[in-house]
């Protein structure tokens, strides 16, 4: 065993030649602990494809596509993994071929049963699961159960316009930094203060390491908002945020998300919905424009593209232990821009 773990430490010159600016950038030590890691992805629409993109490219050692979904031409819209001649197949299956071509050295693997039915072990031979396409209770237990075992939790998903991503990386988080190295000022008297300051050298820099704590998605969902401190803190938190509760609880209701077809149906729901998540956290409906539902509808390729490119780099830099983490909302408004919300703070 001792042997086997000394050989899977060692990077070959063929990974070596495919990783090569990913080592550059980041370092071999970062780039070892990816290729150690195993990850779950569940759900295979347009930001799943990307995300799998991402990692497979990155280079972890294992992916496993999960998805019970058939495809549609509604969800290879923005799914570039899938063949245009893939109607009726499993998502999961459709995608597995164009995504181990992307890089042979990555085990990837399709599992077509729904999540869940995965009994509680499942998830324990991950280091991280990425969550898409999933009802806040699924999120939220799996982020229970992910935590008893220190697995990295994500959980993102695509509305329109507007995109999200979650991370639980448990409530100790160790990460290195590189940071300009300090150079302490002299002590002679005659030097003056201006000498006694630290004086940052541009062209030396030094690993600093660090430790970040992060919250579960049921404790960042389940904000009090009558609270004094939250009432506080309210203007700087994004309406995405509040939208996000709006579509989940749609998607709990419904079984689904809100579609092109139903539009008139749908439209309605969301702002009844609206009303009633906003009114039982004691905020006013006004906080979310009745407009929102316009933006909200289908995956959108290019919000996926971004929103999957920054969940595929959070999971990254947190399998490699390489800078710092988002904590732990992150909200893409395509109308508008991007916010990174780190109010919820710790466990």
């Amino acid at each position: 065993p001792v042997e086997r773990k000394k050989q899977s430490n060692i990077i070959s010159e063929e990974e070596a030649a495919q990783y090569d600016r990913q080592i550059r950038l980041w370092g071999l030590d970062a780039q070892k602990r990816l290729r150690g890691s195993r990850v779950l992805l569940v759900g295979l629409r347009g930001l799943g494809a990307e995300v799998a993109k991402n990692l497979i490219l990155a280079g972890v050692k294992g992916l496993t596509l999960l998805d019970h979904e058939q495809v549609t031409e509604e969800s290879r819209r923005a799914q570039f993994l899938i063949p245009v001649d893939a109607d009726g197949q499993n998502q999961a299956q459709a995608s597995l071929d164009r995504a181990q071509l992307l890089n042979p050295m990555v085990e990837v693997k399709a599992d077509t049963d729904a999540v869940g039915s995965k009994p509680d072990d499942f998830f324990f031979q991950f280091d991280a699961v990425c969550l898409t396409r999933c009802s806040k209770d699924l999120m939220v237990r799996v982020d229970q159960l992910c935590a008893s075992r220190n697995i990295k939790v994500f959980c993102g998903d695509v509305f329109g316009y507007h995109g999200y991503m979650f991370s639980d990386l448990g409530q100790e988080h160790h990460y290195v930094e590189e940071k300009p190295k300090v150079v302490k000022g002299s002590n002679e008297a005659n030097d003056g203060p201006e000498a006694k300051k630290p004086k940052v050298d541009p062209n030396e820099t030094t690993m600093v390491k660090k430790t970040v704590s992060f919250c579960s998605f049921k404790a960042a969902l389940e904000v009090d908002w009558t609270n004094e401190k939250a009432k506080n803190n309210l203007k700087r938190i994004p309406v995405d945020y509040f939208l996000l509760q709006v579509l989940l609880k749609f998607r709990t209701d419904k079984g689904r998300d809100p579609q092109p077809d139903s539009f008139a149906e749908d439209s309605q729901l969301l702002l009844q919905i609206r009303d009633d998540v906003l009114e039982t956290m004691g905020l006013s409906s006004e906080l979310l424009p009745n407009t929102f539902v316009s933006y909200c509808f289908s995956e959108m390729a290019p919000v996926c593209a971004v929103v999957g490119g920054v969940l595929g780099q959070e999971l990254v830099k947190a399998l490699s232990q390489r800078d710092a983490p988002h904590r732990n909302f992150f909200f893409f408004d395509g109308l508008k821009g991007s916010g990174v919300v780190d109010y919820f703070g710790s466990k």
